[in-house]
């Protein structure tokens, strides 16, 4: 792990401990889930075997590794590493800035969370290499958070700009990560478990999950996992939002074509050359953080790891646990530490400013903890980019209201116009770190002294 964290802006005033204690944790919870650490922890080669998570595979033939998503080259970097020159080649398709010099594997980056053309080179190349793989080879697919959009090649018919207004309506309607997925599975070529259907071999896919709950068909979309969603489930969720009417001609039709039963569903059954493993998860990330708090002699409770909702609301209601804590001992005694992992989401309608789910979580919740002196909250996003800002996040305590107050911002003017990003970063609030590489959802950490 590699952050640049601008701790000394975050601690330059205020509830410095507290805020000091927060980083800590939220250092320790993206080292746990670290994607190059993982990847060696639960792959080896023995002899002429390749093991995963203690299954054993017959290295018979040749070994193509296909990498896709925000920890694609920290991931191929350790396949590199353990599998050498039995690698006989390779793709890697991650975000803008995320990548890392690899020997054998060739990188392409790509636009996230909107695609771009790279984002269809990278896929186009990638089922080239995956129909390569022949009964007796092997492919590792490394999959990551972010890899539904790094990794897009539209189904026939429906164009490159078709698909990014589509996603550029889902990603702003404020539906959960699977119900964007669900659609995005729908009009692709690779989605859905299409990508495994192209494969003749073995094929092992090791898996960080960025989704609640860790459902692997819903991780970058389930490229190589059975799909339990159908086009009626896609077409309900565009309806259910509003944005059927806004749908791209193409992409109208080619769910019309799926509910008529015209075109290919996803992958609905298990195909026996098919392994999926996971290796990291915010489950295991919130469990490192909370460890890391009795270490340092504070009470950790983790809440919960599947924390979805609007933003500023989720932020109202862990707020409010915070004021029972500290005015009243209940359900916890201070000091101690809240942990909570998951996703929560902004509704966007109309114009809007910078930021995104955890900077607007972090300015919701300064209304409800300001003047609990020795308090610091914490909420990022673990890949280290919240929304399109080049934040993580947000890290706010018990004077960050005052002090946004003293610099003329309304907190509720501001969250309306869902410009978290300004605000915080008038208050000297915002959380940078830079690319993690890593992917495995958000992260909040409350301080409670």
């Amino acid at each position: 792990m590699n952050m640049k964290t601008n701790r000394d802006e975050l601690l330059s005033y205020g509830d410095v401990k507290a805020k000091e204690i927060a980083l800590t944790l939220m250092e320790e919870a993206i080292r746990s889930a670290d994607p190059y650490d993982a990847t060696k922890r639960f792959l080896k080669v023995e002899g002429n075997k390749l093991v995963v998570k203690g299954n054993e595979f017959q290295i018979k033939g040749k070994i193509y590794v296909l990498a896709f998503g925000k920890a694609a080259c920290s991931m191929a970097k350790a396949v590199e590493e353990i599998l050498g020159e039995k690698i006989a080649e390779g793709i890697a398709v991650t975000k803008y800035g995320y990548s890392l010099p690899l020997k054998r594997i060739k990188v392409i980056e790509a636009g996230h969370p909107i695609p771009d053309e790279n984002s269809m080179r990278g896929a186009q190349l990638g089922v080239e290499l995956a129909k390569k793989v022949s009964e007796e080879d092997i492919l590792l697919v490394l999959i990551s958070g972010g890899g539904s959009a790094l990794f897009m090649l539209p189904e026939d018919g429906v164009s490159f700009e078709d698909k990014m207004r589509t996603n550029e309506l889902l990603l702003k309607s404020g539906a959960k990560i699977y119900e964007i997925n669900t659609v995005r599975k729908h009009i692709s070529k690779v989605k859905g478990g299409k990508l495994a259907k192209l494969v003749k071999g073995t094929l092992i896919s090791l898996i960080l999950s960025d989704v609640v709950g860790d459902p692997l068909e819903a991780i970058a979309s389930g490229p190589t996992v059975k799909d339990p969603t159908t086009f009626r489930d896609a077409y309900k969720i565009l309806k259910l939002y509003n944005i059927w009417d806004k749908l791209p001609e193409s992409v109208r039709r080619q769910v019309e074509l799926g509910l008529e039963g015209k075109v290919e569903e996803t992958l609905k059954e298990d195909l026996p050359n098919v392994h999926n493993f996971l290796i990291a998860s915010n489950s295991l990330a919130c469990e490192a953080a909370g460890r890391k708090a009795e270490e340092l002699g504070l009470r950790g409770h983790i809440l919960t790891t599947t924390l979805e909702g609007e933003a500023r609301e989720a932020a109202i209601a862990l707020g409010s646990i915070i004021e029972e804590i500290y005015n009243r001992g209940r359900p916890f005694e201070r000091p101690c530490v809240l942990i909570a992992g998951g996703e929560t989401t902004v509704t966007i309608e109309g114009e809007a400013g910078l930021g995104g789910p955890n900077q607007e979580f972090a300015l919701s919740i300064t209304r409800k903890i300001a003047g609990l002196r020795g308090v610091a909250v914490l909420a990022m996003d673990t890949d280290g980019t919240d929304g399109p800002t080049d934040a993580a996040g947000g890290l706010v305590d018990s004077h960050t209201l005052e002090v946004l107050g003293e610099e003329g911002i309304d907190v509720e003017e501001f969250l309306r116009g869902h410009n978290a990003y300004e605000a915080l970063k008038k208050a000297k609030a915002l959380l940078v770190t830079g690319p993690t590489r890593t992917n495995v959802n958000s992260i909040i950490v409350a301080v409670i002294l």
